[in-house]
């Protein structure tokens, strides 16, 4: 009975993947490389201009990403919000100026990954304001906080659940 709920949950989060642009998916992928430490990032995707830059980049934000696992504030109490926040905010911020995701739900997707189940009531607030911010052009920014929908933003409660499906690169001849 557990895996066949373990099963059905995985195939639910291949299906959302697969409902993601191209240019999410690999955002995504490249994003887990680099938060997860799998492998090397820079040799694995420095194939475009600028590439380098925006890995060398998320390496440097995502170095905080296991202070933050730790730090996820209990939502009964605002004791530590602000450091979290802020924090979560400023990475996320970064990752949405390169404008590769373009929706909450990808974004929710690659970050409860990065962070685990328990930093999902979270996630919400640090979309919106990160999206809000001057950095991200208003177009971009219009299109980012549509995609939060209702329900993800009155959601009276998340699962605890960790996610099953880590997405990874497949190089093509290896497929």
């Amino acid at each position: 009975m557990a895996k066949t709920g373990t099963a059905s949950l995985t195939i639910a989060e291949l299906r959302e993947f697969a409902s993601f642009t191209e240019d999410e998916q690999l955002f995504i992928e490249r994003s887990l490389d680099v938060g997860l430490g799998r492998g090397d990032a820079f040799k694995q995707w420095s194939g475009r201009a600028g590439d380098t830059d925006a890995i060398r980049s998320q390496y440097l934000a995502y170095r905080e990403l296991k202070a933050l696992r730790e730090a996820i504030p209990c939502e009964s109490s605002l004791e530590g919000v602000q450091d979290f926040m802020g924090t979560l905010m400023r990475i996320t911020a970064q990752d949405l100026v390169q404008e590769q995701i373009t929706s909450f739900s990808a974004y929710r997707f690659l970050y409860e990954r990065l962070l685990g189940a328990r930093s999902r009531p979270w996630l919400p607030s640090a979309f919106c304001g990160a999206a809000a911010l001057p950095q991200i052009r208003p177009f971009r920014r219009k299109t980012l906080l549509q995609s939060l929908s209702e329900a993800a933003a009155t959601a009276p409660a998340w699962s605890e659940r960790e996610p099953c499906f880590y997405p990874e690169k497949v190089e093509a001849e290896a497929a």
